[in-house]
């Protein structure tokens, strides 16, 4: 069937649902007693590639300074063992937009990405399917305004933003979208990631909905190569850099990994991602929102520093960006949820990306929807101050060669111990992230048994996600990747 009748087809299935929805008592973000229940707004910002040490309030000894971001963890709650789905970018978007595990989507890899190796990589596909109900289309059909500008990667033309609940309207070209403004954009010389230029069109919505309900999705396009920032930042960083630890580095198979933060252009960027996000929370308190307003703050896939560059370190998180370690895939979690959240609160249970969908609908008082959010759990036990039950463990996907130096594997969190299975040779690698969360110590030679017992698991949870593999390469006729690097255990 034409890709065009089935977006036709979709969007009338989901206008006919979206008659049926019933109207609902909202009973999450109370103000106070004197306020009356209302649908609380949401803010959604997601970075691209920003690592789990980059923020002060994971790391108070960060070369960075994100006293915004610090300021929204300061209000709500973060996630310290706060998950991606994947450790590269458009898996983990895809399970945003949909609560789901990537390989149910189809997306496993960035799209576009089609390195080879030793394995033919398993099929990735180049959109997020139309049949798929997002979180957008959620609040949309609830009859919430919704937002966008930045970077999609979710694909294009007819599977732009404008066809998932965005929009209509939006325009661009290739994965980055912007509603269109009469206000010309700032300079690119001075906003080269179109950082503030995101920050203009939020801050213009806001001011625009004050009175119903709004759904607002920021993905920003930094802190992702190629590395630019406004050259008065980059000037700061540059000053502050000469009294900053020397470059230092480690190894992780063929590739060298960057061990510390000194970077003063990557430092410029984030600091002016920060900066706009001040300002979208400084509209909302100008427009009385704040109070009842969720935020939420998280990246798409650890920092990168094994590749392009290498602009940051996630140390003591092993690896980055492309790669299962938890430097990989581990990453800045906030939701800040006024009125069930108490502030400056942690969450140390592990969670991931999927679980966003089905707790922002429980906390704008929605209806559930398993069916489509599947794999994801809602965290508003936790906000609220109980306990968080998972009732299965964590699981990654990565059938693929990441231009991180990243080869195909999976891997697997139950508890404290973490698998990770290549798809190369079967190998395993077997980690107490308790004892050791830095991943040091490769235990699965120790724990035969155990390391069993997750690869199979894993092997299940992939059948049931109809996972798709890698395959032989009758092309290939280099060398297999190097091992991993491997200590005894303790």
């Amino acid at each position: 069937m034409p890709a065009a009748i089935l977006k036709h087809l979709v969007r009338t299935d989901r206008a006919m649902r979206s008659c049926l929805i019933p109207c609902v008592l909202v009973v999450g973000l109370l103000a106070t007693g004197a306020r009356a229940a209302t649908r609380p707004n949401v803010v959604f910002i997601l970075s691209d590639d920003l690592g789990y040490m980059d923020i002060g309030a994971n790391n108070p000894k960060t070369f960075y300074e994100t006293p915004n971001i610090d300021t929204v963890a300061k209000r709500g709650m973060r996630f310290t063992q706060g998950y991606a789905a994947c450790q590269v970018c458009s898996p983990t978007r895809a399970s945003i937009m949909t609560g789901k595990y990537p390989p149910r989507t189809g997306i496993t890899d960035f799209i576009g990405g089609k390195r080879e190796g030793r394995l033919k990589p398993a099929p990735n596909q180049d959109h997020l399917a139309l049949e798929e109900v997002t979180i957008a289309e959620q609040f949309r059909d609830a009859g919430y305004a919704t937002f966008f500008a930045g970077k999609w990667h979710l694909g294009v033309g007819e599977y732009s933003p404008n066809a998932q609940g965005f929009g209509p309207g939006l325009t661009g070209s290739g994965q980055f979208y912007y509603p269109p403004s009469d206000v010309p954009p700032p300079d690119l010389r001075d906003d080269p990631k179109t950082t503030d230029r995101i920050a203009n069109e939020a801050v213009r919505f806001i001011e625009a909905h004050q009175d119903a309900p709004f759904f607002a999705y920021l993905p920003f396009l930094a802190v992702h190569t190629p590395i630019k920032a406004a050259p008065a930042l980059v000037a700061k960083y540059e000053a502050k850099q000469k009294s900053a630890p020397a470059d230092a580095w480690g190894q992780e198979r063929e590739r060298k990994v960057r061990l510390v933060q000194n970077h003063a252009v990557y430092a410029a960027m984030l600091e002016q991602m920060d900066a706009a996000i001040g300002r979208v929370l400084s509209a909302l308190e100008r427009a009385g929102l704040s109070e009842r307003t969720i935020v939420v703050f998280t990246s798409d896939n650890g920092g990168l520093s094994t590749s392009e560059g290498h602009p940051t370190s996630n140390m003591p998180l092993r690896a980055g960006k492309g790669w299962p370690y938890e430097g990989g895939i581990r990453t800045p979690w906030i939701i800040c949820a006024p009125g069930v959240t108490k502030p400056n609160t942690l969450c140390q249970t592990p969670v991931i990306t999927n679980d966003f969908y089905p707790t922002l609908l429980e906390l704008a008082g929605l209806p559930a929807a398993p069916q489509q959010a599947r794999d994801g759990v809602s965290l508003v036990p936790a906000l609220a101050g109980g306990e968080l039950a998972r009732p299965a463990p964590l699981f990654w996907h990565y059938p693929h060669y990441g231009n991180q130096g990243g080869a195909p594997c999976g891997a697997v969190r139950d508890g404290d111990w973490k698998l990770i299975e290549w798809y190369e040779d079967g190998s395993l690698e077997l980690f107490n992230l308790h004892d050791d969360p830095d991943e040091r110590y490769d235990l699965a030679a120790e724990r035969t048994s155990l390391a069993q017992s997750l690869r199979a698991k894993l092997a299940a949870w992939r059948a049931e996600t109809h996972a798709k593999m890698p395959t032989p390469n009758p092309d290939f006729k280099g060398q297999s990747a190097p091992a991993a690097g491997r200590k005894s255990g303790r």
